[in-house]
């Protein structure tokens, strides 16, 4: 019998045990390098896919471990812890300088006040007591008279009467009158009470008379200006308006932040 009829038929087989040709690829096989496979690779459904752990289009890893700054598919985002500090209480701290700066601005407009009617007072035209003189008007309006001289802030005056008539044209005015009121000043070197009131119907010089004056102490006045009693009203109110305002504003700041502090320790903040 002939050695050859024992083996089947269909090409001989492999001696190194390998596939025979033209069948399909066993697992593990190797493919081309230019198939797409990698080494050992499995393949995926739908066709060959890369190594875990490979990007992907996105930024994504496909199976593998998340990359830094990646996550899993359908993970919810990661959002960074931002501390957890105690809880700012509000309005912040900052909000006291509006009180401090109402306050400041109370005592800034008293000093500025101050100092302009201590101007106004030194500019105050003025006749010498018991001798009298000549004063120079330079307005039209109404003058208010004042006193200076010892007695003036407490109101004990020594009696005595005054002539003040025009000097020359076009001088001309009234007659003095007496003030009605109280109105009295201590700025720097004087000390000075409103005792009449003139009215200028034309500026210029007036004579100032003075009469029974001969128990006012050497080195009185008679000043003539504005009335300043508005002048004092406009420093005083304002001042204790801004003064009065910082305040309460502090006194609220306080209340709120302390209410809103013991709040949130109440709370574990």
């Amino acid at each position: 019998m002939d050695s050859q009829a024992d083996q089947p038929s269909g090409g001989g087989a492999d001696p190194s045990g390998g596939s025979p040709s033209g069948s399909d690829p066993a697992w593990g096989d190797t493919r081309p390098p230019d198939s797409g496979q990698q080494w050992g690779g499995f393949p995926q459904p739908g066709g060959e896919q890369p190594w875990d752990g490979t990007p992907q289009p996105g930024g994504q890893p496909y199976g593998g471990m998340p990359q830094f700054g990646g996550q899993y598919p359908g993970q919810p985002p990661i959002i960074a812890g931002t501390g957890t500090g105690r809880t700012r209480v509000r309005p912040g701290r900052i909000w006291y300088l509006v009180p401090i700066l109402l306050i400041l601005g109370g005592i800034a407009w008293v000093v500025f006040g101050f100092v302009s009617l201590s101007s106004k007072v030194d500019s105050f035209a003025r006749a010498p007591l018991p001798a009298g003189g000549t004063v120079t008007l330079n307005h039209s309006g109404g003058y208010v008279v004042y006193y200076e001289g010892p007695g003036a802030n407490s109101g004990q005056i020594p009696s005595f009467t005054v002539r003040i008539a025009a000097a020359a044209p076009p001088a001309a005015g009234g007659g003095p009158q007496t003030y009605v009121g109280s109105v009295n000043y201590a700025i720097g070197a004087h000390q000075g009470r409103a005792v009449l009131t003139l009215q200028v119907v034309h500026p210029g010089k007036f004579v100032v008379e003075p009469s029974g004056a001969d128990a006012v102490p050497g080195g009185s006045d008679l000043a003539f200006g504005q009335s300043i009693a508005g002048s004092i009203v406009g420093i005083v109110l304002p001042t204790i308006g801004l003064i009065l305002l910082g305040v309460a504003s502090w006194i609220i700041l306080f209340v709120i932040r302390l209410t809103r502090t013991r709040r949130a320790r109440a709370q574990g903040y």
